[in-house]
């Protein structure tokens, strides 16, 4: 029987519904807010657009009406090759989600990367602000984006980097744009293999896909959080978020 895809794995496992109370969409970052258990709760996803090319349809179609949909039908965007599209229903999956905080720890990637990176060979898919600090320690530094910039690798190098690389850390947005089963098995069985970033799912479930540690956020004061985002506020400017990490020793 063939496994099922991480994010069908991850949408069928959420059984939780909830009604969606507000869907921001910010120019560098997405917000959901349902009623869980009588209570808002919030998830978030990085916002990326439509390539030029398709600018002639509606960035969302579902504009005006994606309040009028329950958390269980946002969730399904996720299958959508939309970016927009699917960003909403990782937001909202993240939203959802109840997360085992007994499992987690206070946990900054970016160091765990430096500590572990020492005289190693990283890869990290997605750009990330300790980049900097990884070359400074590591043997070898790989930083693939779909839009490279300099001292950046285009992603289609992925089948070449991530087998000579002892650490891998993978952006959550790869659950979006559906690259995550292909990049998960390029990695070697052996290397310490990380998703991270604000839109990671800090789900059990992707252990069983070779993951060895999670980095996520969860929300924790929605009203700032929610007007940060709405004035297209970057990560380091939302306010009411937690770092959490969670590793596979720990679940």
């Amino acid at each position: 029987m063939q496994r099922l895809s991480a994010l069908h794995a991850l949408i069928e496992e959420l059984t939780t519904d909830a009604p969606v109370l507000e869907v921001r969409i910010g120019l560098r970052w997405t917000i959901v807010v349902v009623r869980k258990n009588g209570q808002p709760a919030a998830g978030i996803s990085s916002t990326v657009l439509r390539s030029p090319h398709h600018t002639v349809k509606p960035a969302m179609p579902l504009a005006g009406g994606l309040t009028t949909r329950t958390g269980q039908e946002l969730v399904q965007l996720l299958h959508s090759d939309n970016p927009l599209e699917a960003g909403v229903g990782l937001a909202t999956l993240n939203a959802l989600q109840d997360v085992a905080l007994d499992q987690c720890a206070d946990l900054n990637a970016g160091d765990l990367i430096v500590e572990s990176g020492v005289g190693k060979n990283v890869a990290i898919i997605g750009h990330f602000p300790f980049v900097p600090d990884v070359r400074r320690v590591a043997e070898a530094v790989w930083v693939l984006e779909q839009n490279p910039s300099t001292d950046e690798l285009p992603a289609d190098r992925a089948p070449e980097i991530l087998p000579q690389a002892d650490i891998v850390a993978i952006t959550g947005m790869t659950l979006v744009n559906h690259t995550f089963d292909e990049l998960i098995a390029l990695c070697r069985s052996d290397a310490l293999v990380l998703v991270l970033g604000g839109s990671t799912p800090l789900s059990p479930f992707l252990f069983d896909y070779g993951v060895d540690v999670l980095a996520g956020t969860r929300i924790v004061d929605i009203p700032p959080a929610l007007r940060a985002i709405s004035q297209g506020a970057g990560f380091r400017q939302i306010p009411g978020k937690r770092l959490l990490a969670m590793q596979r020793h720990m679940a």
